[in-house]
């Protein structure tokens, strides 16, 4: 039985209004409507989630109050000082990874990211732009079996669906402390290690999004393990 009944059309429209209305008193006039139709309905995605990973990937693991991102934006240091984000998103991380209250970072390890905004919903894994240190582990873990990290991006189910590495903040030439002409010097280049695919508003509306999401998560399982195994945060059999 699925605890999530869906995002309701109405969701994506709310998004898209206070995408022109980014205002804090417009959004406080209607923040009943946004807990009815975003944040009841993100919790309890979050906690089908976390059932179907118990099964599938049971390390990664997501809570209501820990996995959804907060709706307000911190302005301190932006010029847009727009109050609110215009999407929701939530993050299922390793269960003995660090992460903070809300999900505000992504902790220590690699997981699961899921976004929704009209028009760009998004499904991802792995670890974007983590910490120097957590970066230095990864990286070594390249310089040492940088052959698997090659084999499994090229697995069909993950291939397929999210195509290569994101090149977000990859360097031009091999970061220092590594041969320039090391055989995986292409890996090692990169500053961030996540893949992502497109939900499509049909989608993420439809009876389907948490079976699909559900095959995604399986799909991205060796990336996300594999670097979680360089962080010391190793698979498990059972939650």
């Amino acid at each position: 039985m699925t605890i999530f009944p869906g995002f309701a059309p109405e969701a994506l429209k709310f998004l898209k209004q206070l995408k022109r209305h980014n205002e804090r008193e417009w959004f406080k006039a209607r923040k009943e409507q946004f807990d009815e139709l975003l944040l009841e309905p993100m919790k309890l995605f979050v906690e089908e989630m976390d059932v179907r990973l118990a099964r599938t990937v049971p390390e990664i693991s997501g809570s209501p109050k820990r996995a959804i991102f907060r709706i307000y934006r911190d302005t301190r240091f932006s010029k847009d000082k727009s109050p609110y984000k215009t999407h929701v998103a939530c993050w299922f991380s390793h269960v003995r990874a660090s992460h903070g209250v809300g999900g505000e970072t992504h902790g220590a390890g690699a997981g699961y990211y899921f976004h929704l905004e009209p028009g760009e919903s998004i499904v991802a894994g792995g670890i974007w732009m983590p910490a120097r240190p957590t970066l230095a582990a990864i990286r070594d873990g390249i310089a040492e079996r940088g052959g698997e990290l090659k084999k499994l991006l090229k697995g069909r189910a993950l291939a397929s669906r999210f195509g290569a590495l994101s090149e977000e903040g990859k360097l031009t030439r091999t970061p220092r402390g590594y041969d320039p002409a090391h055989e995986h010097a292409e890996l090692l280049r990169h500053a961030s290690f996540t893949v992502s695919a497109p939900l499509d508003d049909a989608m993420v509306v439809s009876g389907k999004l948490a079976q699909q999401v559900e095959k995604d998560f399986k799909a991205m399982a060796p990336l996300v393990r594999w670097i979680n195994d360089t962080l010391g945060y190793p698979p498990s059999a059972q939650r």
